[in-house]
């Protein structure tokens, strides 16, 4: 029973959590507590219903599944399996400080024990990683001011403001708001614009440094100049569809598209199995594959 408990608190063993998720969505809902339905019929033209007008709100799941938004192979755009079709075009920083990082994941994935993942300390994995790591069901809520996005693993939330307001100014350190300094955060600040009747595009600036955010799990770096952008198209009433670029000066010397992610709607009702990070699960993953490579 070890290794699906550590799957379902932190994230150690993806493989067996997908499984447990799909044999949840195979068993009936006991006593009402509604169980994930990931075996969706088809979005068609004869099933089809119109989005709702500048409503993102809704529980999403990906559409391919419960392991399409797992990502532990990098961004989903661009795998880090060691194609050369996939290689990042890193600055001469960037490419240091990804060879700086060691995770247990990735086509230079090193053995348990031996990684400097900031996840495996349960720091929090900040924006963009919070998009490229195990997204499973999320629940997004609205209102006039502003969009709240729910990611399920660790109960994280994340605000993104659509009510006018400016995008604060990086600068070393943090950012600037009207001339204010402000300090840097792990979600950094998200100001949204609705680019017609279906469509949010959003703007994220002011993350944290180098040393305390990875861009996926496979030690991919970001920095604290980057700037993430996330498109949220609404397609119909059951569809939307999640992409997002990275355009980050001190670590690419080009923007990356990282993530084009079709997402289902599903039951409101539906309830979710608890996903943390736990410094006890944490020690009890390394005392049984410290020493093994590809465990995760």
């Amino acid at each position: 029973m070890l290794k699906p408990v550590l799957a379902s608190i932190v994230g150690l063993t993806v493989v067996a959590l997908a499984l447990a998720v799909d044999l949840l969505a195979q068993s009936p809902a006991p006593g009402g507590w509604l169980n994930p339905e990931w075996n969706k019929p088809p979005v068609t033209d004869a099933n089809r219903k119109p989005a709702p007008r500048r409503s993102l709100v809704g529980m999403w799941g990906p559409a391919g599944g419960p392991g399409a938004g797992t990502q532990a192979s990098g961004i989903q755009l661009k795998p880090n399996n060691g194609r050369p079709e996939n290689q990042l075009p890193y600055t001469p920083h960037g490419l240091q400080l990804y060879k700086s990082h060691k995770a247990l994941e990735g086509a230079d994935a090193v053995v348990a024990g031996q990684d400097n993942d900031p996840r495996n300390l349960c720091e929090p994995l900040g924006i963009p990683r919070y998009n490229h790591y195990n997204v499973r069901l999320t629940q997004i809520f609205q209102d006039e001011h502003k969009v709240v996005i729910l990611y399920h693993y660790d109960n994280r939330w994340r605000v993104i403001w659509t009510d006018g307001r400016e995008l604060p100014t990086p600068v070393d350190g943090g950012v600037l708001i009207g001339g204010e300094f402000r300090e840097q955060r792990f979600f950094g600040y998200s100001v949204g614009r609705w680019m017609d009747d279906y469509t949010l595009e959003v703007q994220t600036v002011g993350t944290m440094p180098e040393d305390r955010v990875w861009l996926d799990s496979t030690g991919r770096p970001t920095s604290d100049q980057v700037r993430v952008t996330e498109t949220f198209r609404r397609m119909d009433y059951d569809t939307l569809v999640w992409s997002e670029t990275i355009d980050d000066p001190k670590i690419f010397t080009k923007p990356v598209d990282a993530m084009r992610l079709p997402m289902r709607l599903h039951d409101p009702r539906t309830d979710l199995m608890e996903y943390y990070c736990s410094p006890v699960e944490q020690q009890n993953y390394n005392k049984v594959f410290e020493g093994t490579k590809g465990a995760r």
